[in-house]
């Protein structure tokens, strides 16, 4: 039998962030995997970091300790990272509060069934808010505002893709609780713990020292399980030596840098790099002030490590030397952090901490910058700004569509369907109960001229539901005319969104996209202010805030890329281009996000996925447009 009450569209709301000073919560710990999402720890593991911080703010947790599954990683708890000894991945972890009374406070764990069988939890802000809703006795949950394009059915306990239309079974199942704190937190998160009382240095070379601390702390938290001298010995090949990396002083106190340095065979600092004939240069002790100071080695001397590091990949921590390539004095070795890629006798990983390490402890080694994504093309004047061909206009406004009067929802579900006499013997997919039995809305919904029994086919697709449960669905949308069929998504009538007022302009500017050299490109500008949120929106009559915006867009001026701006017009004169829900990126609720439609942001790079070239986008748009029911055949000739 159904569950009772109503599906709802979540918002993020009470449970997530800093509660007040003097209330208990509970914490979450959660690294940032590559796409950008906070994923939490296990409460074991929690517990066991709680524990490990009570005794030392700034010390390393060994993860493998309290999971065997997690033996590779340690988290340092100084710069807040988490670090993969066997490949050298590094990446931030934070530590999240949350309601008592919420899901991490009472151990449940919410998890859908992946590829292989195995369970997946959710993101714990997926998993409170799927929570709150179980809770509430509703019958289905719309992830779409948290950015996630699932409905999470709480009567067949699935979880289904609103575009593909697939299906993955979801899990409830109990856990212990994650840690419960209490007292004083500060107003503002106080990590990374820093180690002097008084204002860190800014420097360089102090920021370089900092931010290299966690491969410091792992290469030595995991000296007792891996000799690297063995392993690097055992990977050479002919007379070349591996690197060897021991314990640097350069971290032990506060004066690290120094104006003057000498290579020299005296007191040594625990760094030693195999070069040319297998020749070892080693460094004296040093005591550095805060100076750019680099040492030249001899001609002869040859930097070779060959392997692969992750320090250039989404999510993962970036070390950058702001000083530039043609500012490198002659003879000291350059090591590309994105060309660590090659195949070479020494471990990937001990390749990626030994270049952080000797750049950290001085030794000449440059690495190079991370590119930039290039976003915005080179200054253009207003008077190159050109209309584009077989487009009226360069500027559009929002255009809030209002039912006519008498659009019931009783009279958009008549109009699109027919009565079917005899009712199939399978499930109705919206209220998963049999046809041939009432609507599972039968009590909840009550309208009299539709019985609970009745049954419809809709015109073009054919699907069969109950007429009631095809009403409580349109009551629970856009209420704007419009029909879309839940299982292959066709939509009858004219869809509409909740996008909030605002501006588009679109022109031709003199510059040519990334593989795109023959044509120039149109520009599109969209620009929403802040504003109130509606009844249409999550939280009537609460503020919504509008980041990024003017946001800048990119098309080659190609016969297909003005196709593609003509249906971006549509479906922005139908309001479908943004809408109002939680940033998949920032975490940040009541805001303006993108809505399904992918936009290129970036004009001369693709470094994100949001540039050229990409010889697949506008057939993928042309795509995602239709699903939008905004396809070639609504334009005009």
């Amino acid at each position: 039998m159904a569950r009772p009450g109503s599906g709802v569209l979540v918002s993020v709301g009470g449970g997530l962030g800093y509660p007040s000073q003097s209330m208990a919560r509970v914490v979450v710990w959660e690294w940032l995997n590559e796409h950008g999402r906070w994923r939490p720890y296990g409460a074991a593991v929690c517990h066991h970091i709680e524990n490990i911080l009570k005794g030392d703010a700034r010390g390393t947790v060994i993860l493998g300790q309290v999971d065997p599954q997690l033996a590779p990683y340690v988290i340092d708890l100084q710069s807040m990272h988490q670090f993969r000894q066997d490949t050298g991945t590094m990446r931030p972890v934070q530590r999240n509060f949350y309601d008592p009374s919420s899901a991490p406070g009472k151990g449940v764990v919410w998890e859908w069934e992946n590829d292989n069988g195995s369970w997946t939890p959710y993101d714990m802000e997926l998993c409170v808010s799927i929570q709150n809703a179980y809770e509430k006795q509703h019958p289905w949950l719309d992830l779409s505002s948290l950015g996630f394009s699932y409905l999470v059915d709480f009567d067949s306990m699935a979880q289904t893709n609103r575009q593909s239309q697939r299906r993955r079974r979801i899990r409830r199942r109990m856990d212990l609780a994650y840690p419960l704190i209490a007292g004083s937190i500060p107003k503002s998160q106080s990590w990374p713990v820093g180690t002097s009382s008084g204002t860190p240095c800014s420097c360089q070379q102090c920021l370089l020292v900092h931010s290299t601390r966690a491969a410091s702390n792992a290469i030595l938290a995991s000296q007792q399980r891996r000799k690297l001298y063995g392993m690097a010995a055992a990977a050479g090949a002919g007379d070349q030596m591996a690197p060897a990396v021991r314990q640097s002083n350069t971290f032990a106190g506060t004066t690290l840098w120094s104006s003057t340095a000498a290579v020299a065979g005296g007191h040594h600092n625990n760094i030693a790099v195999g070069g040319g004939r297998g020749g070892k240069v080693e460094m004296s002790t040093l005591n550095f002030p805060c100076a750019p100071a680099l040492i030249t080695l001899p001609a002869t001397h040859t930097l070779t490590i060959n392997g692969q590091n992750n320090l250039n990949r989404p999510g993962t921590q970036r070390i950058v030397v702001s000083t530039s390539r043609g500012s490198i004095p002659p003879g000291v070795p350059a090591l590309p952090v994105k060309n660590l890629s090659g195949s070479g006798p020494v471990h990937p990983a001990l390749a990626g901490m030994t270049g952080i390490l000797m750049c950290a402890a001085g030794l000449p080694v440059c690495l190079t910058r991370a590119p930039k994504p290039i976003l915005h093309p080179p200054p253009v004047n207003k008077s190159d700004l050109k209309p584009v061909p077989g487009v009226n206009g360069i500027r559009r406004k929002t255009k809030k569509k209002h039912l006519r009067k008498g659009k019931s929802p009783e009279d958009v579900v008549r109009r699109y369907t027919e009565k079917i006499k005899v009712a199939p013997d399978e499930d109705c997919t919206i209220c998963m109960e049999r046809l041939v039995t009432s609507s599972g809305y039968e009590g909840v919904l009550s309208h009299n001229s539709i019985k609970p029994d009745l049954v419809g086919k809709l015109g073009k697709c054919g699907h069969v539901y109950h007429l009631l449960c095809l009403v409580a669905m349109y009551s629970n949308g856009n209420k704007d005319g419009s029909l879309q069929c839940p299982t292959c998504k066709a939509i009858y009538g004219e869809k509409t969104g909740t996008q909030p007022p605002g501006k588009m302009e679109y022109h031709v500017i003199p510059h040519s996209l990334p593989g795109s050299p023959e044509s120039k490109t149109i520009r599109i500008v969209y620009d929403i202010p802040a504003g109130i949120q509606t009844t249409e929106h999550p939280n009537p009559g609460k503020k919504f805030t509008a980041r990024g915006f003017p946001r800048h867009c990119y098309l080659p001026d190609t016969e297909k890329g003005r196709k593609v701006l003509k249906l971006l017009i549509m479906a922005w004169d139908r309001r479908l281009i943004f809408t109002i829900g939680t940033s998949s990126t920032t975490g940040e609720s009541d805001t303006v996000v993108w809505n399904e439609v992918h936009h290129k942001t970036e004009f001369g790079s693709n470094l994100t996925g949001h540039g050229y070239p990409d010889p697949n986008y506008l057939d993928n748009v042309l795509v995602e447009l239709s699903a939008q029911g905004v396809g070639e055949d609504n334009l005009k000739d």
